[in-house]
Protein backbone atom coordinates (compact mmCIF):
# COMPACT_ATOMS: atom_id res chain seq x y z
CA UNK A 1 0.00 0.00 0.00
CA UNK A 2 2.91 2.12 0.66
CA UNK A 3 3.96 1.84 -2.65
CA UNK A 4 0.74 2.31 -4.43
CA UNK A 5 0.25 5.47 -2.42
CA UNK A 6 3.93 6.95 -3.51
CA UNK A 7 2.62 6.61 -7.07
CA UNK A 8 -0.74 7.77 -6.49
CA UNK A 9 0.76 11.03 -4.61
CA UNK A 10 3.64 11.28 -8.04
CA UNK A 11 0.57 11.35 -10.28
CA UNK A 12 -0.47 14.22 -8.36
CA UNK A 13 2.14 16.14 -7.92
CA UNK A 14 3.08 16.11 -11.57
CA UNK A 15 -0.75 16.80 -12.24
CA UNK A 16 -0.86 13.53 -14.62
CA UNK A 17 -4.23 13.33 -11.98
CA UNK A 18 -6.07 15.98 -10.47
CA UNK A 19 -6.27 19.70 -11.07
CA UNK A 20 -4.45 20.45 -14.56
CA UNK A 21 -1.95 23.07 -15.35
CA UNK A 22 -3.79 26.52 -17.04
CA UNK A 23 -0.72 26.41 -19.64
CA UNK A 24 1.76 24.48 -21.05
CA UNK A 25 4.69 27.11 -19.61
CA UNK A 26 2.93 26.21 -16.21
CA UNK A 27 3.44 22.91 -17.05
CA UNK A 28 7.58 22.71 -18.35
CA UNK A 29 8.69 25.37 -15.22
CA UNK A 30 6.83 22.88 -12.46
CA UNK A 31 8.15 20.31 -13.73
CA UNK A 32 11.52 21.70 -14.18
CA UNK A 33 12.30 19.58 -16.94
CA UNK A 34 9.98 17.32 -19.48
CA UNK A 35 12.30 14.90 -21.61
CA UNK A 36 11.75 15.27 -25.43
CA UNK A 37 13.68 13.46 -27.61
CA UNK A 38 10.09 11.82 -29.15
CA UNK A 39 9.22 15.75 -30.22
CA UNK A 40 5.27 14.53 -30.41
CA UNK A 41 5.00 12.60 -27.23
CA UNK A 42 6.70 15.28 -25.55
CA UNK A 43 4.05 18.00 -26.48
CA UNK A 44 1.51 15.49 -25.28
CA UNK A 45 3.64 14.80 -21.83
CA UNK A 46 2.97 19.00 -21.44
CA UNK A 47 -0.60 18.45 -22.79
CA UNK A 48 -1.75 15.96 -20.82
CA UNK A 49 -1.11 18.28 -17.42
CA UNK A 50 -2.65 21.38 -19.07
CA UNK A 51 -6.03 22.16 -19.01
CA UNK A 52 -8.02 21.76 -22.47
CA UNK A 53 -4.52 21.56 -24.25
CA UNK A 54 -4.63 21.07 -28.08
CA UNK A 55 -1.03 20.55 -30.00
CA UNK A 56 -1.46 23.34 -31.57
CA UNK A 57 -1.04 25.01 -28.52
CA UNK A 58 1.75 23.89 -27.05
CA UNK A 59 4.05 24.44 -30.12
CA UNK A 60 2.30 28.03 -30.11
CA UNK A 61 4.19 28.11 -26.30
CA UNK A 62 7.07 26.88 -28.25
CA UNK A 63 7.11 30.09 -31.83
CA UNK A 64 6.09 31.97 -28.75
CA UNK A 65 9.72 31.80 -27.32
CA UNK A 66 7.97 30.82 -23.82
CA UNK A 67 9.39 27.01 -23.61
CA UNK A 68 12.63 25.51 -26.09
CA UNK A 69 13.99 22.13 -26.29
CA UNK A 70 17.37 21.66 -26.16
CA UNK A 71 19.92 19.22 -24.12
CA UNK A 72 20.27 20.86 -20.68
CA UNK A 73 20.72 17.53 -18.58
CA UNK A 74 21.92 13.74 -19.44
CA UNK A 75 22.74 14.84 -22.74
CA UNK A 76 19.59 14.38 -23.63
CA UNK A 77 16.98 16.71 -25.29
CA UNK A 78 14.29 18.50 -22.71
CA UNK A 79 11.84 21.17 -23.01
CA UNK A 80 12.31 23.57 -20.36
CA UNK A 81 10.89 26.98 -19.76
CA UNK A 82 12.88 29.69 -21.44
CA UNK A 83 13.74 31.96 -18.34
CA UNK A 84 15.46 28.40 -17.13
CA UNK A 85 17.47 27.47 -19.98
CA UNK A 86 20.83 29.46 -19.37
CA UNK A 87 21.37 28.39 -15.80
CA UNK A 88 20.40 25.23 -16.36
CA UNK A 89 22.53 24.77 -19.06
CA UNK A 90 25.42 26.51 -17.11
CA UNK A 91 25.15 23.85 -14.42
CA UNK A 92 24.56 20.98 -15.60
CA UNK A 93 26.51 20.40 -19.04
CA UNK A 94 30.20 21.06 -18.49
CA UNK A 95 30.22 17.29 -16.75
CA UNK A 96 28.19 15.85 -19.76
CA UNK A 97 30.47 17.69 -22.15
CA UNK A 98 33.31 16.28 -20.17
CA UNK A 99 31.91 12.76 -20.00
CA UNK A 100 31.31 12.79 -23.94
CA UNK A 101 35.38 13.20 -24.81
CA UNK A 102 36.02 9.36 -25.99
CA UNK A 103 32.67 8.97 -28.16
CA UNK A 104 34.05 12.64 -29.79
CA UNK A 105 37.31 10.69 -30.41
CA UNK A 106 35.92 8.36 -32.13
CA UNK A 107 33.78 10.75 -34.27
CA UNK A 108 37.22 12.69 -35.08
CA UNK A 109 35.65 15.62 -33.57
CA UNK A 110 38.20 17.91 -31.50
CA UNK A 111 38.10 21.87 -30.36
CA UNK A 112 39.93 23.32 -33.88
CA UNK A 113 36.32 21.68 -35.30
CA UNK A 114 34.20 22.36 -32.95
CA UNK A 115 35.41 26.30 -33.33
CA UNK A 116 34.88 26.27 -36.91
CA UNK A 117 31.68 25.16 -36.76
CA UNK A 118 30.51 27.65 -33.92
CA UNK A 119 32.43 30.13 -35.89
CA UNK A 120 30.37 29.18 -39.23
CA UNK A 121 26.77 28.77 -37.25
CA UNK A 122 27.02 32.54 -35.30
CA UNK A 123 27.47 33.98 -38.88
CA UNK A 124 24.43 31.97 -40.35
CA UNK A 125 21.98 32.61 -37.69
CA UNK A 126 23.23 35.57 -37.04
CA UNK A 127 20.11 38.34 -37.19
CA UNK A 128 17.11 36.26 -36.15
CA UNK A 129 17.27 33.94 -38.95
CA UNK A 130 16.89 30.01 -38.29
CA UNK A 131 18.07 26.93 -40.25
CA UNK A 132 17.30 23.27 -40.47
CA UNK A 133 19.14 20.58 -39.67
CA UNK A 134 19.91 19.60 -43.04
CA UNK A 135 20.26 23.37 -44.17
CA UNK A 136 22.98 23.39 -41.01
CA UNK A 137 24.67 19.94 -42.48
CA UNK A 138 25.20 21.39 -46.09
CA UNK A 139 26.47 24.08 -44.31
CA UNK A 140 29.27 22.26 -42.69
CA UNK A 141 29.89 20.26 -45.70
CA UNK A 142 30.03 23.42 -48.05
CA UNK A 143 33.27 24.45 -45.24
CA UNK A 144 35.24 21.13 -45.19
CA UNK A 145 33.04 19.51 -42.20
CA UNK A 146 31.85 16.28 -42.51
CA UNK A 147 28.16 15.79 -40.99
CA UNK A 148 28.56 12.39 -41.90
CA UNK A 149 27.72 9.61 -39.72
CA UNK A 150 26.80 11.22 -35.95
CA UNK A 151 29.19 13.55 -36.77
CA UNK A 152 26.32 16.75 -37.47
CA UNK A 153 24.14 15.78 -34.21
CA UNK A 154 27.16 15.51 -32.03
CA UNK A 155 28.43 19.13 -33.28
CA UNK A 156 24.63 21.12 -33.01
CA UNK A 157 24.67 18.85 -29.85
CA UNK A 158 27.93 20.36 -27.99
CA UNK A 159 27.28 24.20 -29.59
CA UNK A 160 23.57 23.75 -27.65
CA UNK A 161 25.08 22.43 -24.89
CA UNK A 162 27.67 25.49 -24.90
CA UNK A 163 24.62 28.14 -25.35
CA UNK A 164 25.24 28.90 -28.79
CA UNK A 165 22.54 26.92 -30.40
CA UNK A 166 19.28 26.21 -29.32
CA UNK A 167 15.35 24.47 -31.42
CA UNK A 168 13.47 27.53 -32.57
CA UNK A 169 10.15 26.55 -33.61
CA UNK A 170 9.21 23.55 -36.57
CA UNK A 171 8.65 25.58 -40.15
CA UNK A 172 6.05 22.83 -41.21
CA UNK A 173 7.64 19.23 -39.77
CA UNK A 174 11.18 20.18 -40.32
CA UNK A 175 12.51 21.41 -36.77
CA UNK A 176 15.18 24.43 -36.91
CA UNK A 177 17.80 26.11 -34.93
CA UNK A 178 18.02 29.51 -33.97
CA UNK A 179 20.98 31.57 -31.58
CA UNK A 180 19.95 30.76 -28.54
CA UNK A 181 20.96 34.78 -27.46
CA UNK A 182 18.70 36.04 -29.73
CA UNK A 183 15.63 33.15 -29.82
CA UNK A 184 15.20 33.36 -25.65
CA UNK A 185 14.23 36.35 -24.15
CA UNK A 186 16.64 37.40 -21.48
CA UNK A 187 16.41 35.99 -17.96
CA UNK A 188 18.19 36.67 -14.73
CA UNK A 189 21.24 34.44 -13.83
CA UNK A 190 21.79 32.25 -11.08
CA UNK A 191 24.82 31.96 -9.16
CA UNK A 192 26.20 28.50 -8.47
CA UNK A 193 24.35 27.98 -5.03
CA UNK A 194 21.20 29.36 -5.99
CA UNK A 195 21.00 27.46 -9.24
CA UNK A 196 21.69 24.08 -7.52
CA UNK A 197 18.77 24.67 -4.32
CA UNK A 198 16.37 26.21 -7.59
CA UNK A 199 16.86 23.03 -9.18
CA UNK A 200 16.46 20.08 -5.99
CA UNK A 201 13.30 22.39 -5.03
CA UNK A 202 12.19 22.45 -8.69
CA UNK A 203 12.54 18.47 -8.82
CA UNK A 204 11.13 17.66 -5.61
CA UNK A 205 8.05 20.01 -5.41
CA UNK A 206 7.62 19.11 -9.29
CA UNK A 207 8.00 15.02 -8.76
CA UNK A 208 8.02 14.01 -4.86
CA UNK A 209 7.71 12.34 -2.87
CA UNK A 210 11.35 11.06 -4.32
CA UNK A 211 14.59 9.64 -3.28
CA UNK A 212 17.75 11.98 -3.07
CA UNK A 213 18.76 9.12 -5.93
CA UNK A 214 16.24 10.07 -8.36
CA UNK A 215 17.05 13.37 -7.89
CA UNK A 216 20.47 12.60 -8.97
CA UNK A 217 19.46 10.26 -11.41
CA UNK A 218 17.02 12.93 -13.21
CA UNK A 219 19.64 16.05 -12.90
CA UNK A 220 22.85 13.84 -14.04
CA UNK A 221 24.38 15.82 -10.70
CA UNK A 222 27.55 14.12 -9.17
CA UNK A 223 26.49 12.32 -6.17
CA UNK A 224 28.52 14.94 -3.68
CA UNK A 225 26.53 18.03 -5.89
CA UNK A 226 23.25 16.54 -5.44
CA UNK A 227 23.28 16.07 -1.95
CA UNK A 228 24.41 19.57 -1.74
CA UNK A 229 21.62 20.79 -3.82
CA UNK A 230 19.20 18.84 -1.27
CA UNK A 231 20.58 20.52 1.91
CA UNK A 232 19.67 24.08 0.09
CA UNK A 233 16.02 23.05 -0.89
CA UNK A 234 15.36 21.52 2.61
CA UNK A 235 13.95 24.37 3.96
CA UNK A 236 11.47 24.72 1.50
CA UNK A 237 10.67 20.47 1.27
CA UNK A 238 9.02 18.02 3.97
CA UNK A 239 11.10 14.75 5.09
CA UNK A 240 9.36 11.13 5.26
CA UNK A 241 10.19 7.78 5.49
CA UNK A 242 8.47 5.22 3.65
CA UNK A 243 10.00 1.83 4.54
CA UNK A 244 13.55 1.98 4.30
CA UNK A 245 13.71 4.95 1.61
CA UNK A 246 13.32 8.65 2.63
CA UNK A 247 11.70 11.07 0.37
CA UNK A 248 11.33 14.60 -0.09
CA UNK A 249 8.31 16.23 -0.91
CA UNK A 250 6.68 19.65 -0.87
CA UNK A 251 3.48 18.17 0.57
CA UNK A 252 1.17 20.07 -1.27
CA UNK A 253 0.01 17.24 -3.37
CA UNK A 254 -2.06 16.01 -0.10
CA UNK A 255 -4.41 18.91 -0.81
CA UNK A 256 -4.86 17.81 -4.23
CA UNK A 257 -6.70 14.52 -2.67
CA UNK A 258 -7.94 13.22 -5.66
CA UNK A 259 -9.20 9.46 -5.71
CA UNK A 260 -11.01 9.30 -9.00
CA UNK A 261 -9.75 5.84 -10.83
CA UNK A 262 -8.95 6.81 -13.84
CA UNK A 263 -6.82 5.72 -16.87
CA UNK A 264 -3.78 7.62 -18.68
CA UNK A 265 -2.00 7.68 -21.92
CA UNK A 266 1.66 8.50 -21.36
CA UNK A 267 4.03 8.88 -23.75
CA UNK A 268 6.94 7.28 -24.07
CA UNK A 269 9.97 8.74 -21.51
CA UNK A 270 7.64 10.39 -19.89
CA UNK A 271 8.64 12.12 -16.50
CA UNK A 272 5.99 9.87 -14.50
CA UNK A 273 8.41 7.06 -14.89
CA UNK A 274 11.81 8.55 -16.78
CA UNK A 275 11.75 10.94 -13.95
CA UNK A 276 12.95 8.16 -10.94
CA UNK A 277 15.92 5.97 -10.91
CA UNK A 278 13.61 3.64 -9.10
CA UNK A 279 9.98 3.35 -11.02
CA UNK A 280 8.89 0.29 -9.45
CA UNK A 281 5.94 2.69 -7.69
CA UNK A 282 4.15 2.82 -10.77
CA UNK A 283 5.89 -0.08 -12.73
CA UNK A 284 5.86 -3.29 -11.14
CA UNK A 285 9.15 -4.77 -12.05
CA UNK A 286 8.12 -7.78 -13.46
CA UNK A 287 6.51 -5.62 -16.56
CA UNK A 288 9.68 -3.54 -17.09
CA UNK A 289 10.99 -5.40 -20.13
CA UNK A 290 7.73 -4.66 -21.81
CA UNK A 291 8.06 -1.01 -21.61
CA UNK A 292 11.48 -1.46 -23.54
CA UNK A 293 13.63 0.69 -21.74
CA UNK A 294 10.83 3.09 -21.34
CA UNK A 295 10.56 3.24 -24.95
CA UNK A 296 7.04 2.42 -24.99
CA UNK A 297 3.96 4.72 -24.68
CA UNK A 298 2.28 3.04 -21.61
CA UNK A 299 -1.26 3.31 -19.79
CA UNK A 300 -1.27 3.79 -16.58
CA UNK A 301 -4.70 2.94 -14.53
CA UNK A 302 -5.32 3.45 -10.73
CA UNK A 303 -1.40 4.77 -10.18
CA UNK A 304 0.32 1.52 -12.39
CA UNK A 305 1.62 0.92 -15.79
CA UNK A 306 -1.17 -1.47 -17.04
CA UNK A 307 -0.01 -2.05 -20.72
CA UNK A 308 1.26 -0.29 -23.93
CA UNK A 309 -0.26 1.87 -26.81
CA UNK A 310 1.08 2.92 -29.97
CA UNK A 311 -0.40 5.79 -32.35
CA UNK A 312 -1.12 5.71 -36.43
CA UNK A 313 -1.97 8.92 -38.14
CA UNK A 314 -4.46 9.03 -40.93
CA UNK A 315 -5.71 12.27 -42.59
CA UNK A 316 -9.03 12.81 -39.92
CA UNK A 317 -8.26 10.08 -37.13
CA UNK A 318 -5.22 8.87 -34.95
CA UNK A 319 -5.58 5.10 -34.38
CA UNK A 320 -4.57 4.15 -31.21
CA UNK A 321 -3.58 0.13 -30.43
CA UNK A 322 -3.19 -0.72 -26.84
CA UNK A 323 -1.35 -3.96 -25.45
CA UNK A 324 -2.68 -4.79 -21.59
CA UNK A 325 -0.09 -6.96 -19.50
CA UNK A 326 -2.98 -8.98 -18.44
CA UNK A 327 -6.36 -9.28 -19.44
CA UNK A 328 -8.08 -6.27 -19.06
CA UNK A 329 -11.37 -6.05 -17.16
CA UNK A 330 -14.17 -3.99 -18.82
CA UNK A 331 -13.98 -1.12 -16.87
CA UNK A 332 -10.85 -0.88 -17.57
CA UNK A 333 -10.83 -0.89 -20.82
CA UNK A 334 -13.87 1.87 -20.93
CA UNK A 335 -11.12 4.33 -19.08
CA UNK A 336 -8.66 3.42 -21.56
CA UNK A 337 -10.96 4.57 -24.25
CA UNK A 338 -11.88 7.65 -22.43
CA UNK A 339 -8.36 8.14 -22.24
CA UNK A 340 -7.69 7.87 -26.24
CA UNK A 341 -10.03 9.92 -26.46
CA UNK A 342 -8.90 13.11 -24.65
CA UNK A 343 -5.75 12.27 -26.80
CA UNK A 344 -7.50 12.34 -29.88
CA UNK A 345 -8.91 15.96 -28.69
CA UNK A 346 -5.37 16.68 -28.26
CA UNK A 347 -4.19 15.94 -31.76
CA UNK A 348 -7.41 17.19 -33.20
CA UNK A 349 -8.83 14.06 -34.74
CA UNK A 350 -10.81 10.92 -34.23
CA UNK A 351 -9.96 8.46 -32.30
CA UNK A 352 -10.28 5.11 -33.76
CA UNK A 353 -9.52 2.15 -31.40
CA UNK A 354 -9.88 -1.67 -33.08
Amino acid sequence: MARLDVARRRMLTQRVMGPRFEAPLDAVRWLGAVQAQDYLGALWAIGLRTRGATEAAVERAIADRLIVRTWPMRGTLHFVAAADARWMLALLTPKVIRASAARLRQLDLDEAVFARSRDLLARALEGGRRLSRDAIYALLRDAGISPAGQRGIHILWRLAQERLVCFASREGKQHTFALLEEWLPPARALERDEALAELATRYFTGHGPSTLEDFGWWSGLPAALAREALELAKPRLAREVVGDRVLWASGAERALGSTRSEAYLLPAFDELLVGYRDRSASLDPAYARRVGNLLSPTLVHEGQVVGTWTRSFRKDTVEVRTTFFERAAPSRARAVAEAAAGYGAFVGRRVVLP
